[in-house]
């Protein structure tokens, strides 16, 4: 918690633990580096009780932006693992958040609602009397500003995706009516409505990706005039970024309506049409994001966001990336089934169904094209947390007979190992992407000598999904090698052995990165400690256990 929200202070903590990864305000212009309040906040542990806040902030996006940095371990804590911490910075975020919604509704409240209301729908708007709390965005729009960041928090934290949406659609209203997404002069507050919109683009759109439901808003809109946002370090950024958000949400649609369609001749050629669509789509916009940034000029006002630039970056390659897997999944896996607990729109599997064809050693005998393919590149591996005692997992994939079958067809434009081979790279790749998303660093040189090794999350992780579509794929590729290499060891020559054991060698790599990502985001969002578990157990179940030798 912070004593104020004076820019060197709170503001402070927002550019420090959720800019990089969430830049909802223009750039950072002081360099100074500011603590947190002396100690962790003291908390009786009674949930009818209030905690003690020494002060609190006046405007909806401070508190929102402290629920979010409440869940941060602070560096005096001697336990930051521990129950009591836990709910400490549990009830401390979420009591922010109340207090954000509050302040949210009494600024949208109208004073003639309550004195003249036969007044008010004709005449009366609005009103904010109190100082900005970013001196380069209005302080009307730091309404619309909390609710994507609480958006966040509700899906992260709280692990509602009914208030995610919510919250999002609520900031779309605001920014509607405030006509943000149509395009105006420049001024000095043009960045940060830009940014403002953009950004409920992007949680609005966001709700519709993990929800698997048709977006609220039409993401072609024409009517959407407003230029993207601009980073000095990198003049691509934002128009790299908004795309992979519209290309995640078609192929997020693509499976919705693959698992509606009939497998009529006419509606498989719709779906080959789509997927050739997006496969064209997602070539083009990795081909883009991979492409060197352009340093656009130096910045008018405030830092380059060099570190924000090339997370931006990070996230819109993972988005891509898990577009081409959603395009590709149903052809090279069937879509089988391998957790028990739905996560995004991966299909859960029946664990009271037994599985047919397995073998006396327990391995289904699963076929897969994937031990002829030539391995990517290297990758550096990661650590990851011991896994927890208890987990819903299934050991062994279903039967494909009961799922989708409508792209399993020699029509199809794609051949199951071509798709396989796709999803594999795109898996690799989100896991390096992932692993390259910076790490906070707001801790001056004291501090850091005090505490060299305690881990501080990343934050703000509304794409998480992506996670689980790059894990499900290493899961699958990993089992099914796994499996062909144990029962036919006798068919590996030579050179397909090697081929086979560096295939692997990847496939632990990618899911040890997948791992240390979701374990790091879950030392502050509770939310992903089921995703955590989910990984972590399941990779240490046979056969995958061999990830941990």
């Amino acid at each position: 918690m912070y004593g104020s929200e004076a820019e060197r202070e709170r503001l402070t903590g927002y550019y420090d633990f959720i800019h990089d990864y969430f830049p909802i305000l223009p750039p950072r212009v002081s360099s100074s580096r500011y603590q947190p309040l002396h100690g962790p906040m003291p908390y009786s542990g009674s949930p009818s009780q209030e905690p003690l806040m020494e002060y609190r902030p006046r405007s909806p996006l401070s508190l929102a932006i402290s629920s979010v940095l409440a869940l941060v371990t602070h560096p005096s804590d001697p336990e930051p693992s521990s129950t009591a911490s836990t709910i400490r910075s549990r009830t401390y975020a979420h009591t922010s958040a109340q207090a954000a919604n509050s302040a949210i509704e009494t600024e949208c409240d109208l004073d003639l609602s309550s004195i003249d209301p036969g007044q008010v729908l004709s005449t009366a708007q609005p009103f904010v009397a109190r100082e900005r709390f970013h001196h380069r965005t209005p302080v009307d729009l730091e309404s619309l500003l909390a609710l994507l960041v609480l958006s966040v928090y509700e899906y992260s934290q709280r692990g509602n995706m009914i208030k995610m949406r919510s919250r999002a659609g609520q900031a779309l209203e605001i920014a509607l009516e405030k006509s943000l997404h149509v395009q105006r002069g420049n001024d000095e507050f043009s960045e940060a409505r830009r940014r403002a919109w953009w950004m409920t683009y992007y949680c609005v759109t966001q709700g519709s990706i993990v929800r698997t439901t048709p977006p609220a808003i039409v993401i072609n809109n024409p009517q959407f005039t407003t230029p993207y946002p601009s980073f000095s370090s990198d003049s691509e950024g934002w128009h790299i970024l908004i795309p992979s958000q519209q290309v995640l949400v078609s192929a997020t649609q693509f499976i919705a309506n693959l698992n509606k369609s009939s497998p009529s001749q006419s509606s498989l050629q719709n779906m080959f049409e789509q997927m050739r669509g997006l496969d064209a789509w997602t070539d083009s916009l990795l081909a883009q994001a991979d492409s060197p940034p352009i340093f656009l000029k130096e910045p008018e006002f405030g830092h380059q966001e060099t570190t924000t630039a090339q997370s931006i970056r990070a996230i819109a390659q993972i988005k891509i990336s898990s577009a081409k897997i959603k395009t590709h999944r149903f052809r090279a896996f069937s879509d089988i089934p391998i957790f028990i607990k739905r996560h995004c729109d991966l299909t859960a599997a029946n664990p009271s169904t037994p599985t047919p064809n397995s073998s006396s050693t327990g391995i289904n005998t699963l076929t897969c094209s994937c031990s002829k393919m030539e391995p990517p590149e290297q990758a550096p591996s990661c650590e990851y947390s011991t896994p927890p005692n208890s987990i819903a997992f299934n050991i062994q994939p279903t039967t494909p007979e009961d799922h989708p079958q409508y792209l399993i067809s020699p029509q199809s434009p794609y051949s199951t190992q071509d798709s396989t081979k796709t999803c594999l790279h795109a898996a690799l790749e989100i896991s390096r992407m992932f692993e390259s998303l910076p790490i906070p660093q707001p801790l001056d040189s004291q501090q850091q000598r005090i505490h060299p090794r305690r881990p501080l999350p990343r934050t703000m992780p509304p794409f998480a999904c992506c996670l689980m579509q790059s894990s499900y794929v290493l899961f699958m590729i990993f089992y099914n090698t796994r499996v062909v290499k144990q029962l036919f060891p006798q068919s590996e020559g030579e050179h397909t052995g090697a081929l086979t054991d560096t295939l692997m060698e990847q496939l632990r790599q990618g899911l040890q990165r997948i791992i240390a990502t979701v374990s790091n985001y879950s030392l502050a969002f509770e939310a992903l400690d089921g995703m955590r578990d989910l990984f972590v157990l399941f990779a240490h179940v046979h056969p995958v256990d061999i990830l941990f030798d």
